[in-house]
């Protein structure tokens, strides 16, 4: 079986849903399956542009112009000290704030996923927060998304456990409403970067995107299945994660549970992107594909303790040079192929029993893999880590299978008893000046 931490929040979050001024209009909905008169289920928004943080809150932060325009630190706002829970050092640090508008999401939602693309040297590091409006007028608090450095000198990347106003929770990268049933949805919210440098220090974090997926995607076992529309498959690297089994097990236990950072990392080469020598001379030069290692240290969660959060893979991916990076859901396979034919490859987060996949041979509470293209028949090539070794990785699965384990958020699990789905959760990792195709599809998304 391939393990993953996600396991837990799948858990978490199946058992809590059986419990009982605005921003520009520039976001996109999702409509579910494309089909005309049905509501959107997702919607995504996203600042990157110079307009939009000048438009936001800047306390100690200004906006910067360019073609990849951001916020950084300018005049601090104040000090703080950090206790960081998974080192036990107290520190001093410098700290300044950017706050979004308020956005009124076009889909009153149940859960939020925020995602950022940021630049953090050595001595930096920020943290994201949300905070939103119920359907009922009431205000949450601000809740912790995410406290992330690319590097691992400073502070620990980590989730925050614990936070609840005991109408919706945090499950480590996801805010979800604690009883979907009530009808309660989160009708607006808002996002808040705080910079954190060392005390005199010049350098800034950089955030050049920040934003969030906004979804309500109905409890289903199953889904509509779609038409094939498209043939295509392109070439992208194949890296097993259980190539890696033992390796580093003070990331997840090793490669047995890296299937998110491996997917992620096939997807920054597919963009011709990867780490350099220096970086990956901590990893023993015994070990294959090297660059596997890498990616499962600098996404690994010290609270979730697992390199499985979403946003922090999408975090790691924009890293490189001059990759943007978010987390959102798709409506169907058909969106996947509007993708892949303008040679964007999808991650992909699914969960299943053995005989739900044909081909796959094993079963799973939670797994991520590429969609890298499509036969003939419509059946999805995909380059699954969870392979012996790295020619197994491309495989090809039956589509209907495939897109019903993939897009449903409720299935039985291995023990008959009711378990979560993703609900079409993925990563989508593009090049900073993508094709006019390219940026004309991620548009019809709402990501920009």
């Amino acid at each position: 079986m391939v393990t993953s931490r996600r396991t837990v929040l799948s858990a978490a979050i199946a058992a809590a849903a059986g419990a009982s001024a605005l921003s520009a209009p520039s976001a996109a909905a999702v409509p579910s399956g494309g089909r005309a008169g049905v509501p959107p289920l997702v919607e995504n928004r996203f600042w990157t542009s110079y307009g939009d943080w000048r438009r936001g809150g800047l306390d100690g932060v200004r906006a910067v112009a360019g073609p990849r325009s951001g916020v950084v630190i300018a005049r601090p706002e104040g000090s703080t000290e950090y206790l960081d829970p998974h080192t036990g050092r107290t520190e001093s640090w410098e700290y300044a704030t950017w706050t979004s508008p308020v956005h009124r999401s076009a889909v009153p939602a149940t859960e939020v996923i925020a995602s950022w693309n940021a630049d953090t040297p050595a001595g930096t590091w920020l943290q994201v927060e949300l905070r939103g409006t119920y359907s009922d007028g009431v205000e949450t608090p601000w809740f912790v998304m995410g406290r992330w450095a690319a590097g691992d000198g400073d502070i620990r990347r980590t989730s925050l456990d614990g936070q609840t106003d005991g109408r919706a929770s945090i499950w480590t990268d996801t805010f979800s409403i604690d009883d979907a049933s009530s009808g309660l949805r989160l009708s607006a919210y808002q996002l808040r970067l705080t910079l954190y440098r060392r005390p005199g220090a010049k350098l800034s974090p950089m955030v050049w995107r920040v934003g969030a997926m906004a979804s309500d995607v109905p409890d289903r076992f199953t889904v509509p299945a779609s038409a094939p529309r498209i043939a295509r498959e392109l070439i992208v690297p194949r890296y097993s994660q259980n190539t890696h089994i033992g390796q580093y097990p003070e990331y997840d236990n090793g490669g047995e549970a890296w299937c998110s950072p491996t997917s992620s990392q096939m997807i920054i080469e597919y963009w011709g992107r990867r780490p350099s020598a220096d970086d990956l001379a901590w990893v023993d030069p015994a070990f294959a594909d090297p660059q596997v290692c890498h990616a499962a240290r600098y996404t690994f969660d010290y609270q979730y303790d697992g390199c499985g959060n979403w946003p922090f893979n999408a975090a790691y991916a924009a890293t490189y040079r001059k990759l943007n990076a978010v987390v959102t859901r798709l409506s169907s396979l058909t969106d996947v192929e509007r993708l892949v034919a303008a040679g964007i490859p999808v991650i992909t987060s699914q969960s299943f029993r053995k005989e739900e996949l044909t081909g796959a041979g094993y079963g799973t509470a939670g797994h991520l893999m590429t969609v890298i293209g499509f036969t003939a028949d419509g059946d999805v090539i995909a380059n699954d880590p969870a392979s012996p070794d790295n020619p197994a990785v491309r495989r090809v699965y039956l589509r209907r299978e495939w897109e019903n384990i993939w897009l449903r958020t409720k299935r039985y699990n291995a023990s008959g008893n009711v378990s979560s789905g993703t609900g079409g959760v993925c990563y989508l990792y593009w090049p900073e000046r993508p094709t006019p195709a390219q940026r004309r599809v991620l548009a019809a998304f709402g990501v920009r």
